[in-house]
């Protein structure tokens, strides 16, 4: 059902959205126009045959458009990474959070600030940007955050600053999200020869059922570097869509990192398109699922231009009844000759109703490439498990270090330490504490 979603536009327009510039307005009643004749995807949608969003559907989420929830710093530290040099922005169920929000200084030629601040600070690289990459044409969820623009973080970074430490995005929920939804919307500008890494949270305090729909675009400039570390640890309950959408420049790099063991359904998109020649893209992440859960990824690389290369390594650990989902597609325009690519998805079950559909895709229309692709399904390797047994180790620490080790292995890929040390302790608890 639409309808709902439409009638708090018209609420939204006339009072949360009211003050925004008049762009911005545009764009939003474009969105909604687009939204309408979209409506929400079926399994008959190619994209999202594997996805059923008939919960979020069948649901009434209301707007988020004030803020509200009582967060506290402590509550937040589980999910932290000793980050007191880390300029972080907190919003709690979709709104910034001053009193959350600091760490430390940044040089000068950088700025993070939420949203609605740069519309007075940062007018026109906004408008240059924002929903200029994310495009909401063929994708309901990215049309449906868009009419809905509130908050959110802007980055930006001017040229040649390479940035020492991280910047974080904090986005909480809490028991008053019940029923409601976030629609947060980032926007990054990395601009010529600089270098910066963004780390996004959104996490769940309690067991709350509400909705996150998320839009993060990203410009990466010639010669510059983004990394980017999505961590989804929302609650149980909650659903999850969230998009990364970027633009790469000549000579740019990404890497991407998404973590994903939270809510009920979760969706993470990842698209990137490199538009100038001799930039690359690393795309990794890992899903670990239990219970009745469904963690979708989908990404898509788009080689524009020539000599340029991607990577992407995906692993799932699924346990109960879990369902994941990876779709990935390599698509290789015709002018981008000398493309190297390389995809792979592999999955670990732990019980017989764990389930997962893999569908990794290539569409190359240029003659001069080398590209792989490829899948592996399965169980604990029954060979390894007897020779630990053989070696004096019982079944069950057996089972729960060759389950970390297989995690460890796309884990040690991040080369932030503070993260990677995070989520490696998290992983492992979670496959040690087990009952």
């Amino acid at each position: 059902m639409i309808e709902p979603y439409l009638r708090s536009f018209e609420a939204f327009s006339a009072n949360g959205g009211a003050a925004a510039p008049a762009w911005t307005r545009s764009l939003r009643l474009a969105a909604i126009t687009r939204f309408e004749t979209l409506g929400f995807p079926t399994t008959h949608n190619e994209d999202w045959h594997f996805t059923s969003v008939a919960p979020i559907v069948e649901s009434t989420f209301s707007p988020l458009t004030h803020e509200s929830g009582s967060v506290t710093a402590a509550q937040l530290t589980p999910f932290a990474f000793a980050e007191a040099d880390w300029r972080t922005l907190v919003f709690v169920n979709g709104r910034y959070n001053a009193s959350l929000s600091g760490g430390g200084e940044l040089p000068d030629g950088v700025r993070v600030l939420p949203l609605a601040q740069a519309y007075d600070e940062l007018p026109i690289l906004l408008e240059a940007y924002m929903g200029k990459v994310a495009s909401f044409d063929a994708h309901t969820f990215t049309a449906l955050n868009t009419a809905f623009i509130n908050d959110g973080a802007v980055v930006h970074v001017q040229q040649d600053i390479e940035l020492a430490r991280p910047i974080h995005l904090f986005f909480v929920s809490d028991a008053a999200s019940a029923k409601r939804t976030a629609q947060p919307r980032n926007l990054i500008v990395i601009d010529r020869h600089a270098k910066a890494t963004i780390v996004e949270s959104y996490v769940g305090i309690g067991d709350s059922a509400y909705l996150t729909n998320a839009v993060t675009e990203a410009v990466v400039g010639e010669g510059a570097t983004l990394t980017h570390l999505k961590l989804q640890q929302e609650s149980a309950s909650a659903y999850h869509v969230g998009t990364l959408d970027v633009r790469q420049a000549r000579g740019s790099h990404l890497y991407s990192f998404s973590f994903a063991t939270g809510g009920a359904l979760s969706r993470t998109n990842i698209y990137t398109e490199l538009r100038g020649e001799g930039g690359g893209a690393t795309l990794n992440g890992l899903y670990l699922g239990n219970g009745a859960q469904l963690i979708d990824h989908q990404t898509r690389i788009e080689h524009v231009e020539p000599n340029c290369y991607s990577r992407e390594l995906y692993k799932g650990i699924l346990d109960g009844a879990a369902h994941g989902v990876f779709n990935g597609k390599v698509f290789v325009h015709p002018a981008a000759q000398k493309t190297d690519g390389k995809q792979t998805n592999n999955t670990l079950l732990l019980s017989e109703r764990a389930q997962i559909d893999t569908k990794p895709q290539l569409e190359i229309f240029a003659d001069d490439v080398k590209c792989t692709h490829g899948a592996t399904v399965g169980r604990l390797d029954e060979t390894a498990l007897f020779y630990m047994k053989s070696r004096g180790i019982n079944a069950r620490t057996a089972r729960e270090l060759l389950t970390y080790a297989f995690a460890a292995d796309v884990l040690e890929t991040i080369d932030l330490d503070e993260v990677r040390h995070g989520l490696e302790a998290a992983t492992l608890r979670r496959y040690t504490e087990r009952t």
